[in-house]
């Protein structure tokens, strides 16, 4: 009887060393494919990435997320063919993928927030944008921020997540760009005059556009002054060169020809009892 018990035991252990090693032998056939396979996927992936219009910076963030989800499912392939249960495996990793999340929520709103600015992008590389209120020169795009350079030399870095949300106004996405700007001059002076010396010094500068064409009319009758506006057309480049060339020479013109430029004034009255 003891024999036979012996014989049994030994039966049972062989039969059961036999399965785990084919159970073993089969994960590891199934692992070394899987990861051949993940390799040549990524790879194909990252062909057609390079031919698509995606950001460049989004192609490692894309070509990372996947290969950890691959190699994810295939190491819970594995161990569902070594007979070990899965369910408390992916239950564990849930409950772990939750706790990350609510531990790295801002960070994942900033880079959900890169990403949505590289797929949709509203700005480019060297672009003069203004995020809600805060302008500058757009220097580099990351997955978590976004970094401008103001006009007087200042860095700004904006949470992703924020510049997704933001209003915002892109400066330099048009090759061309209106200039509107508002002159003044006194009721006692001649305003035909004054509109045609505004559109003589339009027609004598170099980086007005003559098409559309300028509009110089009168808009408004204020308190103490009569307003004209002027409304012309410039290469985006130019836009504050002839801002400042416009007020330079409409000013000398004014001047040589005996059109004032009203300024408020204050009469006081003094009154003796």
């Amino acid at each position: 009887m003891s024999d036979f018990t012996a014989v049994a035991a030994a039966t049972a252990t062989y039969t059961w060393l036999s399965s785990l090693l084919l159970k073993a032998v089969n994960a590891a056939i199934v692992a070394g494919l899987g990861w051949l396979l993940i390799r040549f996927l990524l790879n194909m992936l990252a062909k057609f990435l390079k031919r698509t219009k995606i950001d460049p910076i989004l192609h490692r963030v894309i070509l990372s997320i996947s290969k950890i989800g691959m190699m994810v499912l295939l190491a819970i392939s594995v161990v569902d063919l070594l007979g070990i249960p899965t369910t408390s495996i992916i239950t564990s990793l849930g409950a772990v993928g939750l706790a990350l999340s609510l531990a790295v929520k801002d960070s994942i709103s900033s880079l959900a927030g890169g990403v949505i600015i590289l797929l949709i992008k509203p700005f480019s590389l060297g672009d003069y944008v203004e995020l809600d209120g805060t302008g500058g020169t757009v220097r580099e795009i990351g997955l978590f921020n976004t970094m401008l350079t103001t006009t007087d030399n200042k860095r700004v870095y904006i949470p992703n997540d924020a510049v997704s949300k933001a209003k915002i106004v892109n400066f330099s996405a048009e090759e061309n760009r209106r200039l509107d700007i508002l002159f003044t001059i006194g009721y006692n002076d001649d305003y035909f005059k004054a509109k045609a010396l505004i559109e003589q010094v339009i027609a004598n500068a170099p980086l007005a556009l003559k098409e559309p064409q300028p509009l110089v009319r009168m808009s408004g009758h204020g308190a103490s002054s009569i307003e004209i506006t002027c409304r012309l057309w410039v290469k985006n480049e130019d836009y504050f060169e002839m801002n400042y060339y416009m007020h330079e020479q409409v000013k000398k013109a004014f001047d040589e020809n005996g059109i004032s430029i009203p300024f408020n004034q204050l009469d006081v009255h003094i009154t003796q009892n």
